[in-house]
């Protein structure tokens, strides 16, 4: 069995354009096989009807043993295909093995073949020749009615037509005539045109088997693409509902903003304007609309400033908040407005158009300038009669008057404290004030920071030993500098280190760290108190923030002590943060750049 090809390569000859994938060829091949096997009955019922002309032809009493007996054969054939038929039938639902399926129905092939040979072989020399012409009839017919039977793969058929044939060519050069010696030589002509046209046939059921899996194919992907297709128009539909509905409500937003919303073009000309552009500036929309907004919302004089800084804004596109300008009224009264600059850029990363929101804060600055001025104002006034209050209660607990009762003594302390408290609180109103007007001025020169913070320690000493708090600075120091103003980093140090001092246990200790990081210098104050709540943590650093309003009452404080350290640190170009310490408490921290003298 050896012989017998039973691998699709072997089944389907490799033409130019036959199949290269393994999936496809297989089922050309399965609709070979089926092919063969739903053709088989009538090849079945043919070869029987055959069968039984010649028992009907060649019986006589001298053969009959003989006839019989091939009778039985061609019978025994007859029904171990038609077995084989019906049980392929049964192994059809389940997608059958075509190459094992195909080489039981060649083995049958070639029996059936092998049969019709033996009937030549054994009838022909005992016949009369009358017979020879009706049984060599009868074999070539079989041959020819194989062609269509077999021929869905070319090589069964070849197996069953050499099984009819060589038998039959022996017995026709062995006993035949002169006549039947010519037809021996002429039967392999006819056995290799039909072979060739078997072959022929083969490729024809093939190339049509690989159009129908081709066409099962497209029609497989034609459905798959309509659903694909279909959900991508639902989809693109609903995705279309979505931005009409958010078209919708971006158009009511900017129509009932009670700030002006504009969309210009590249060039800064005015698309379109909400209602409260209109009423902010006194344009209508139809006024604005085509016109540059530097030639009716800028005051003449920042003209050229503005389109410069418009044209880089297009060029880098991408948003610009918090961006003030002074701006003018039809009526010619001008404003202060901020403005939020947002391009709206195209996949191709080309600027399409550009939303434009302003907010008036002309009375928001008048507000601030007012508070400040009040602020201001009433700090002095109120610090110039406090220091003499503050220096009356000094000279006066110093004992310069004389001694006092201890009531009295007590009273005069209690006042003198307060006093403080209050001319603290005034000076940080002040800087506070100072440094976010912009009035505050930094003297900064190089200072070698390890003398500094024990020039702060021993500021501070005092002030921690009333909350019975030590002072300690890490050992080994690094000997670095930084360029800074020597009061305002002691201001820094003494908040610091008073925070640390007053909210630490009593009896324990605040260490002061300097670590050299390179191109910057961090100071570090670390307590050993139950630290920052998770909820004040984000801040920490703002005007008149308190974690704890009861324990900060008892210790005594403004809010704004972090607040100044945070500005005046980042004025100084450096950073200031906390984290929690190893150990519990917490470390406050502030980082500059190292001192270099180029």
């Amino acid at each position: 069995m050896s012989a017998i090809p039973t691998t699709p390569s072997d089944a389907v000859p490799q033409a130019p354009g036959a199949l290269h994938d393994a999936s496809d060829a297989r089922r050309v091949l399965a609709d070979q096989v089926e092919l063969l096997y739903r053709q088989a009955p009538i090849g079945i019922g043919g070869a029987l009807l055959v069968a039984s002309l010649i028992v009907y032809e060649l019986y006589a009493p001298h053969s009959r043993e003989l006839v019989i007996f091939w009778a039985c054969i061609a019978l025994l054939v007859a029904a171990s295909r038609f077995m084989l038929v019906r049980a392929y039938s049964r192994d059809a639902a389940r997608e059958p093995d075509p190459e094992r399926w195909l080489r039981w129905f060649s083995i049958g092939a070639l029996a059936e073949g092998v049969s019709w040979g033996f009937a030549a072989a054994v009838f022909f020399p005992s016949i009369s020749d009358e017979q020879r012409v009706f049984l060599a009839f009868v074999l070539a017919t079989m041959t020819a009615g194989g062609l269509p039977l077999f021929s869905a793969v070319w090589w069964v058929f070849a197996l069953f037509a050499f099984g009819v044939i060589v038998p039959f060519e022996a017995v026709l050069f062995t006993y035949g005539t002169r006549l039947f010696s010519e037809l021996a030589l002429m039967i392999p002509i006819l056995l290799t045109i039909n072979v060739a046209v078997a072959y022929r046939l083969n490729q024809v059921f093939v190339s049509g088997f690989r159009l129908r899996q081709s066409y099962g194919r497209l029609t497989q992907d034609y459905t798959t693409l309509n659903l694909q297709l279909e959900q991508r128009l639902a989809e693109l539909e609903e995705a279309g509902r979505q931005v009409e509905t958010s078209g919708r409500k971006l158009a009511l937003f900017a129509e009932r903003s009670p700030i002006p919303i504009f969309e210009f073009d590249w060039n800064g000309v005015v698309l379109t304007a909400n209602p409260a552009a209109e009423n902010l500036f006194g344009y209508s929309v139809a006024e604005m609309i085509g016109k540059k907004g530097t030639d009716f919302l800028f005051p003449v004089e920042v003209h050229a400033d503005v389109l410069a800084k418009w044209s880089g804004f297009m060029r880098a596109g991408k948003p610009v908040v918090a961006l003030r300008y002074h701006n003018v009224r039809r009526d010619g009264v001008e404003l202060v407005c901020e403005w939020s600059i947002t391009p709206l850029v195209s996949p191709a990363n080309r600027v399409q158009s550009v939303i434009v929101q302003g907010r008036d804060i002309t009375q928001q600055l008048e507000a601030e300038r007012m508070k400040q001025e009040f602020t201001s104002t009433l700090s002095h006034e109120l610090r110039t009669p406090l220091t003499s209050i503050l220096g009356s209660l000094q000279l006066i607990n110093s004992g310069v008057f004389g001694e006092l009762g201890n009531d009295v003594a007590e009273l005069a302390q209690v006042a003198e404290r307060n006093g403080q408290r209050l001319l603290d609180l005034i000076n940080d109103l002040l800087d506070i004030e100072r440094i976010e007007s912009g009035k505050l001025t930094l003297f900064s020169e190089p200072l070698a920071l390890r003398t500094l913070l024990q020039e702060a320690v021993n500021l501070n000493k005092a002030f921690a030993e009333r909350f019975n708090v030590r002072l300690e600075l890490s050992a080994d120091l690094p000997d670095v500098r930084v360029n800074a103003d020597v009061k305002r980093i002691l201001q820094v140090m003494t908040n610091l280190i008073s925070n640390a001092a007053k909210f630490s246990p009593a009896g324990g200790a605040v260490t002061i760290e300097l670590h050299d990081l390179g191109g910057e210098v961090r100071v570090a104050v670390n307590d050993r108190g139950t630290g920052i709540p998770e909820n004040f943590r984000n801040r920490i650093f703002a005007r008149f923030a308190q974690a704890d309003a009861t324990d900060t009452r008892q210790k005594g404080g403004t809010g704004l002590g972090l607040a100044i350290c945070k500005r005046l640190i980042e004025m100084m170009g450096g950073r200031i943060g906390f984290a929690d310490r190893q150990g519990g408490g917490t470390m406050f921290f502030f980082e500059l750049p190292k001192y270099r003298a180029d």
